[in-house]
């Protein structure tokens, strides 16, 4: 009788750390899809501030399709790690396994897809590079054209970031831009700002006057303005797919430890 009890005594101290075990997870599940839920907030805010803009940040992403397609990946992924994050929330406090095992594939299938995306973005990392803009720049750039989507957006580019060309005035030299305008040196969105159109120093900075036109390329312009935001989003990417698995692993152990 005596080992009996002893014995009931022991199981019932690993029942009880087996429900403290269980606890801890569950709250550990709630914490890190708590932060898959800010995550997917934060991606869902950035996606939507480029889009609406009035800065003209969405003319300038979409100066490559690659760049602007991977603003509605963004969107995207934000909406779908929000919508996660909660129902990870959910099934956590709730110790709901359907909805845990729902939670976990579609999280799954977001780690994968994410981890797809980054592997294509280093394959195609050439097109993101100087001279596959400067290619681009003097095959299809036309000057002032309302009417063409490519020059409207470099137009904005230039004027926004106060540059010329992607390293320089000279990459308008033998382009279809001093083929269609053959008395210009350079755009007039490469002049600086206090020139306008009929003004002197206008004629002067189209004509080749480096005193009033800006020189210095837009590929370094724009590389200096967003380096920090780059390792910014790099390390927050990191941290999320780093989340999203231990929420994966938290999630399986859950799953398995509700009775």
């Amino acid at each position: 009788m005596a080992a009996l009890g002893l014995l009931g005594q022991v199981s019932a101290r690993g029942s009880a750390m087996e429900g403290d075990c269980l606890s801890c997870m569950k709250y550990l599940m709630f914490i890190f899809n708590f932060f898959i839920f800010l995550g997917g907030s934060f991606l869902l805010g950035v996606g939507i501030w480029v889009l609406v803009d009035p800065m003209g940040f969405r003319e300038i992403v979409a100066a490559n399709p690659l760049l602007f397609t991977g603003v509605y990946v963004i969107l995207a992924m934000g909406s779908m790690l929000f919508l996660l994050g909660f129902l990870g929330c959910c099934g956590a406090i709730r110790e709901n396994k359907c909805l845990l095992l729902f939670f976990f594939m579609l999280i799954l299938f977001i780690f994968l897809a994410e981890l797809a995306a980054a592997i294509l973005a280093f394959l195609f990392r050439e097109h993101l590079t100087r001279e596959y803009f400067t290619r681009e720049l003097k095959r299809h750039y036309q000057g002032h054209n309302n009417t063409d989507v490519f020059a409207s957006t470099w137009n904005a580019i230039m004027t926004t970031f106060d540059c010329c060309g992607v390293n320089g005035p000279e990459d308008f030299e033998e382009s279809l831009f001093r083929l269609l305008n053959s008395n210009k040196m350079v755009p007039e969105a490469c002049c600086q700002r206090n020139s306008y159109p009929g003004d002197i120093s206008m004629e002067q900075c189209v004509s080749g006057s480096m005193a009033f036109r800006h020189n210095k390329g837009c590929y370094s312009a724009m590389v200096d303005h967003f380096e920090t935001y780059i390792y910014t989003a790099g390390a927050l990417a990191i941290v999320v797919l780093t989340i999203e698995l231990f929420a994966m692993v938290f999630a399986m152990c859950l799953f398995k430890g509700i009775q």
